[in-house]
């Protein structure tokens, strides 16, 4: 790799938060914007938001998710009409209170998120039965006035989807909160290479004003967790405060039941600490903007009409991108190292004597000789190897990471190594002394017996098994 290229790159194991700062920048996925805490997602980074969202956008519409679009602004008096979200968000809301001419007779909340304009919505348009479920999503920013910022993890403005639907019963809306943690578990394993860790967040960790949340985590390569998407049954929580009333089968009038659920671009940041290394960026390969690239080495006439013959082989099924620049061969390699990009087809005088290319594998750096025949069936095969290499790699770490604690020192001890830590507590009080001395939080609540009867952190009786970690 390029001596300039490498120097730029803290290692991960010498500074891993420095190391992603490093890749953020000189993998071209943002910039710094004039206003602290706000990112400038560069055409690179965007990209992959893209093909995660296409992904998602396919998913939901099969599902039967509408998509649409809500203010960005919300009347103050309208936000405070439900208690617990508000107080919830109250330290990260940031307001409109006056414009060029004069001040505002109300303060606008700028979106931290947006289930009063969705309440207020549903409110108008629900009447009966017949018009349930309601099943909407929308693709939006959010501003959320964060004291301590990070590219893609933690930032003043992050862009999301949120997905809000009602229902006519709570089983149905039970049913579409765990439905949709499901497509987001898929999207882990399929798109992502990420193997998340799912279940439902104890009363302390759920979100503002629903009754359940269940969220995705994923364990980075450094051994702290983050989550990285949540669905949220609301209840009819929210329909009382809004007034979402319908009449029933039955004739009667009774309120409806809701959810919430979203992902952000905070996935993009998982992606790079799940899967970088000190090369760059390792992009899975059915979420890489570019997933092949071709590079001609000491071009002639037999070297180019040989590229554009495996371009037009290949464009069709693939994201392919031949780059013919003036620069050395060895810069584009680092280039591409860093950018992630799954395979390099190297095409060069010396190979094609032997009517055969030279293909790299990022994830490995492996180089083998394809004949040049084959290379369209050798790429479909080399770019579902990388990315079952790359979840199975994933999982390995998750599973080496993943411990159970039998007494509070064992917890300890294990945390220090990093990942997850499995331990039968007695509830919110053992909770919050475990995040005041250590400063690991309860991820998700584990479906299992219990590991031990009594609470290690209280002396009580244990009521349930969750897993621990440090996060970001």
């Amino acid at each position: 790799m390029s001596k300039k290229l490498v120097e730029s790159i803290t290692s991960r194991d010498v500074d891993f938060s420095q190391w992603y700062t490093d890749l953020c920048l000189k993998a071209e996925l943002m910039d710094y914007s004039d206003a602290k805490g706000f990112i400038i997602y560069r055409p690179y980074g965007y990209a992959i938001w893209e093909n995660i969202q296409k992904y998602l956008d396919e998913a939901f519409k099969k599902t039967g998710h509408q998509n649409v679009y809500m203010p960005m602004l919300i009347p103050e008096s309208l936000f405070q009409k439900e208690k617990d979200h508000v107080q919830g968000f109250a330290p990260e809301t940031a307001m409109v209170t006056t414009t060029g001419y004069e001040d505002l007779a109300e303060r606008l909340i700028i979106r931290p998120t947006s289930e009063v304009l969705f309440g207020t919505h549903y409110s108008k348009i629900v009447r009966s039965y017949r018009d349930l479920p309601k099943k909407y999503n929308q693709w939006c920013s959010v501003v959320r006035w964060e004291k301590t910022t990070r590219p893609f993890l933690r930032g003043k403005e992050f862009l999301w989807q949120e997905g809000h639907t009602v229902h006519a019963t709570a089983e149905d809306a039970k049913k579409e909160t765990l439905n949709m943690l499901k497509i987001y578990e898929k999207m882990g394993k399929d798109l992502l290479a990420i193997p998340f860790v799912t279940g439902r967040k104890t009363e302390k960790e759920k979100f503002a004003g629903a009754l359940e949340t269940y969220s995705i985590e994923a364990l980075m390569h450094d051994g702290q967790a983050l989550q990285s998407g949540t669905s949220h049954y609301f209840g009819n929580e929210f329909a009382k405060a809004f007034d979402i009333k319908f009449v029933n089968e039955k004739n009667e009038l009774e309120y409806a039941y809701q959810t919430s659920w979203g992902v952000s671009t905070r996935l993009i940041g998982a992606v790079i600490m799940v899967h970088g290394d000190d090369n760059g960026l390792v992009l899975p390969p059915y979420l890489a903007p570019t997933q092949v690239v071709i590079i001609p080495i000491a071009p002639n006439d037999h070297v180019n009409e040989t590229v554009k013959k495996l371009e037009k082989q290949l464009k069709n099924s693939y994201r392919v991108f031949i780059d013919d620049s003036k620069k050395s061969p060895g810069w584009k390699f680092s280039e591409y190292e860093m950018k992630g990009v799954p395979l390099r087809i190297e095409v060069g005088p010396r190979d094609l004597e032997n009517n055969q290319v030279t293909i790299v594998f990022r994830h490995t750096r492996e180089k083998v000789q394809v004949p040049v025949s084959e290379v369209k069936t050798f790429v479909k095969q080399a770019l579902k190897k990388m990315h079952d290499e790359m979840y199975q790699k994933a999982l390995k770490h998750v599973e080496e990471h993943t411990y159970e604690a039998k007494s509070y020192e064992e917890f300890k001890y294990f945390l220090k190594r990093g990942g997850y830590v499995a331990m039968s507590v007695a509830g919110e009080e053992a909770e919050i002394k475990i995040k005041e001395e250590t400063g690991a939080t309860a991820r998700v609540i584990q479906k299992r017996n219990l590991i031990t009867e009594i609470c290690p952190v209280t002396g009580k009786k244990a009521t349930m098994t969750i897993l621990f970690a440090r996060a970001y």
